[in-house]
């Protein structure tokens, strides 16, 4: 799937054939309702979505539990509420319900957003009590592993728009409800091209990152920063780095080091029995990732079961670094296989080894053009500012419907 091409209905597609100039919401007030304001794609996102709402003459309204990001909105102008929203207890959910329906009453929103389920089963009926034109957005995969699971994911097809944050993401909404198929827009998610810009790197943040590290100079550096959790292929790569011990590298699993005791001993036991520990470094989550990959050879996302998208691999392709991944769920959007990365076949150990066994082997002359490839394939169709303004035109079109 291309990933150029970023919006597949209609509603979409005439969002994204406005110019920009065009999709001003003068003076409409936006309300984006979400769990919390933490560090999270999420939270991010609907940041940067605020700014956006303001940049095009709206107001920013934000409803969530609060966070730290809570500043962040303060500092550009929006709003933030805080209630109860993410609440999974629906004994909790009427109470909440009465707060909110008094605050959209005040505010009298145009539109409301919302990116998550328990906000979304709070808040669609206050919306359609008050009829409110409503937006959701699916960010995860969105899987039903039984009836009431699938219930419980209804309430995200409910709404008069539904984004989905990569095709992978839309065809499983689409296998589930299948009545959702015309209402439902892919917009990728995007990365700050600004701060993930490797002339935006002073040298001294690479050097305090490489000390953090504790990183020796002269070997290539494989990098998987991610989540401390199972599905992330930890495991899966110190297995495909063991078949390639004989080379010289360092294995750099960033933010393995914030795992529970269990993880990081099952960790440290795989990495043993593939006889890498000497090429191998733990550590815990970087708070400056785009110094941190500067330091990159190869950055893997070996996910074992599909990504709903994959931020590391879009900030990594921003910073020029290749990526290897495996070929299935967002990755497969967001990586053209042997331009700008490569992708092996899905949680197959040997496909794995041998695609960072060519990342390790580029020549400076070709990791020089994979890097500008890559650079320019994620400023074309990953940008932060590529994602609003491809939801900014949903607005637009949504608020004129």
């Amino acid at each position: 799937m291309n990933a150029k091409t970023l919006v597949k209905t209609p509603l979409g597609r005439a969002a994204l054939a406005k110019k920009t100039k065009s999709q001003k919401l003068n003076g409409k007030v936006i309300v984006q309702i979400l769990p919390a304001l933490n560090h999270g794609g999420v939270e991010r996102g609907s940041v940067e979505m605020a700014q956006a709402i303001i940049d095009a003459g709206g107001r920013a309204v934000v409803i969530s539990s609060g966070g730290m990001l809570e500043s962040q909105l303060k500092r550009i102008g929006a709003e933030h509420i805080t209630l109860d929203v993410h609440s999974k207890n629906p004994l909790k959910w009427p109470m909440v319900r009465r707060k909110l329906r008094m605050v959209l009453q005040g505010l009298k929103p145009d539109l409301v957003h919302m990116r998550s389920r328990a906000p979304a089963w709070i808040a669609f009926p206050v919306c359609k009590a008050l009829r409110l034109k409503t937006i959701t957005t699916v960010h995860g995969r969105f899987k039903a592993g039984n009836l009431f699971k699938k219930f419980y994911n209804s309430i995200m097809v409910r709404s008069d728009v539904v984004i989905a944050i990569s095709d992978y993401v839309a065809g499983l909404i689409w296998s589930q409800f299948p009545e959702a198929k015309d209402k439902t827009v892919t917009i990728h998610r995007g990365v700050d091209i600004h701060l993930f810009d490797p002339k935006a790197v002073a040298s001294q943040r690479v050097i305090k990152a490489s000390e953090t590290l504790v990183l020796p100079d002269g070997l290539p550096v494989v990098m998987l920063p991610g989540r401390p959790t199972k599905w992330k292929g930890w495991s899966v790569l110190v297995e495909a780095m063991g078949k390639l011990k004989d080379r010289d590298f360092m294995l750099v699993l960033v933010g393995a080091g914030d795992g529970d005791q269990d993880f990081q001993q099952k960790l440290m036991a795989d990495i043993d029995n593939a006889g890498i520990a000497s090429k191998c470094r733990i550590s815990k989550s970087m708070t400056d990732m785009p110094a941190a990959l500067m330091l990159a050879d190869v950055v893997v996302m070996p996910s074992v079961t599909p990504e709903p998208f994959g931020r590391v691999a879009i900030e990594a392709s921003a910073m020029g670094c290749p990526v290897v991944a495996f070929n299935h769920g967002g990755a497969a959007e967001s990586i053209i296989d042997g331009e700008t990365g490569w992708l092996a076949e899905p949680v197959e150990v040997d496909a794995l080894a041998e695609a960072i066994k060519q990342g390790l082997s580029l020549t400076k002359k070709n990791r020089k053009i994979m890097a500008s490839h890559a650079r320019k394939f994620i400023q074309e169709g990953f940008s932060s500012e590529k994602m609003c303004q491809s939801t900014i035109g949903v607005y637009v079109n949504l608020l004129k419907s």
